[in-house]
């Protein structure tokens, strides 16, 4: 296979632009941009190589034409514009294409950035935990004060029912993700995204298949807060000593938020009831306000906090706040539950990282501390399926009663000895007297799931993919 080699001179926005094509429709991020370009009247088409429900069904009915598969023919008429998406590699048929008819491209951020952000107050939301999270909390808090945001978000806002919105007002809301960007331009995305302000959560290693270690994470997030202009702001969580850090470097006003006692904005009093969380917020030692969150745990306080600690920086009441988050429907796989039959209640979560599992299972066991917390966990991101966090996740299901992992499917090019170990997991649980096992697939988990299910039980769901729709299936044989 031949790669392809791009113009750099054809990475930009033709005008005019009428007829855009998308590499990669079918992804959460790229099918919401095909929407909100279809929205402004742009004729869009997209290929994909994976053209199936949901997104499939989503599409078709924006009335976007979607080929299955990649190919010159896809070129044919040829657009104006090619949006490239980052699963597109530069071996890609159709990108060879693009490359010989000398076609304008961009990327995903990169069409973001120029069709939509350029033209608002850009409020990214960066870090590496709580990103979706936190964003979806912003703009339904925006939006709920009266307030017309646009958004592009990793997850669907359930205020919303979607992942994306132009808005009418002058705030855009966008999840700030370090993965790169695309095959000709390999640098973090959000720094596209054109910060006025940001919200920065976390800084720990992760994405271990683009990223070799943490000092180039931080490099990649300096570079975004560096973007940041002296007219706007920066809140950052300074309990994390990395984004200190890091936070340190900005040349705009930066607005701390945290447990600790320096923190501008400071989280104190946390109670949590179920799947509520009630907490107060200090600002430079005065009570600003009460606030209530239906989203459990401190890691989730400390997310409603960023958004308290921006919204007051924008001039937003105390009142239109607190009922910004009070009112919070959250965000799909998200802590999210999927059903309850026969008292037994399963609960869909994105969490995968090792600090993400552990302070997931936390809020989870803090929400219900009562009741048999069972934990299936699967590993499937890159950097989940290598033994680099295969020490940290051993601690990261503290509070489980029974824990169930799935074998991992092994990465294709990465040595065996490099790959996590699902048996060892299992084994290092054990020795921290947690029950727990492993099994080969979804099938086999569901058999175990089915025979343990007792009422009373919570069953928690961590995977960042689809798991073989296992919660649904879960819930049909538990009835």
């Amino acid at each position: 296979m031949i790669d392809c080699v791009v113009d750099p001179t054809l990475n930009r926005v033709p005008d005019p632009c009428s007829h855009i094509h998308i590499m990669g429709i079918c992804g959460t991020g790229m099918a919401a941009l095909a929407g909100m370009l279809k929205e402004q009247g742009f004729r869009v088409t997209g290929s994909d190589e994976n053209v199936y429900p949901p997104m499939s069904d989503f599409l078709a009915g924006l009335e976007i034409e979607v080929m299955a598969g990649y190919g010159p023919k896809n070129l044919d008429p040829v657009p104006d514009l090619v949006v490239v998406g980052n699963v597109i590699r530069a071996v890609n048929p159709e990108a060879v294409a693009l490359a010989d008819l000398h076609i304008p491209y961009v990327s995903m951020p990169q069409a973001l950035g120029h069709f939509f952000l350029a033209h608002h107050l850009p409020l990214v939301v960066a870090g590496t935990h709580g990103k979706t999270t936190t964003s979806s909390l912003l703009a339904t808090a925006l939006y709920r004060a009266g307030d017309s945001p646009g958004f592009m978000i990793g997850g669907i806002v359930e205020a919303f029912g979607t992942n994306y919105r132009i808005g009418r007002g002058d705030y855009f809301v966008v999840e700030g993700d370090e993965y790169d960007t695309a095959f000709f331009n390999k640098v973090s995305k959000f720094l596209h995204y054109r910060p006025r302000y940001a919200i920065l959560t976390s800084i720990e290693f992760d994405h271990a298949d683009i990223f070799p270690d943490l000092e180039a994470i931080k490099a990649s997030f300096a570079e975004f807060v560096d973007l940041i202009p002296k007219d706007g702001s920066l809140v950052a969580c300074m309990d994390d000593p990395v984004v200190a850090e890091i936070a340190a470097r900005a040349s705009c006003p930066v607005l701390s938020y945290g447990v600790g006692g320096k923190n501008i904005y400071r989280i104190a009093d946390l109670q949590v009831d179920g799947l509520d969380t009630g907490f107060s917020v200090y600002k430079q030692g005065t009570k600003l306000g009460n606030f209530t969150l239906p989203l459990p745990g401190l890691h989730n306080g400390l997310n409603g906090t960023a958004v308290v600690a921006l919204m007051d920086h924008l001039g937003f009441s105390v009142a239109d706040i607190q009922n910004g988050l009070a009112t919070f429907e959250g965000v799909k796989r998200r802590q999210q539950i999927r059903g309850e039959v026969n008292g037994i209640t399963v609960i869909d979560d994105f969490a995968h990282h090792p600090t993400a599992v552990r302070e997931t299972v936390r809020a989870l066991r803090l929400a219900w501390p009562e009741r048999r917390l069972i934990v299936v966990f699967e590993p499937r991101t890159n950097s989940s399926r290598r033994a680099i966090f295969q020490e940290r996740y051993a601690d990261s299901f503290d509070g489980s009663d029974l824990v169930v992992v799935r074998e991992h499917v092994p990465l294709a090019d990465v040595p065996s000895s490099e790959q996590f170990s699902s048996a060892r997991l299992v084994q290092d649980l054990r020795s921290r007297h947690i029950d727990a096992h492993y099994f080969p697939d979804t099938e086999t988990i569901l058999e175990f799931l089915v025979d343990q299910a007792r009422a009373g039980d919570i069953m928690a769901i961590l995977s960042n993919g689809g798991f073989d729709d296992i919660h649904e299936r879960l819930l049909s044989k538990l009835v």
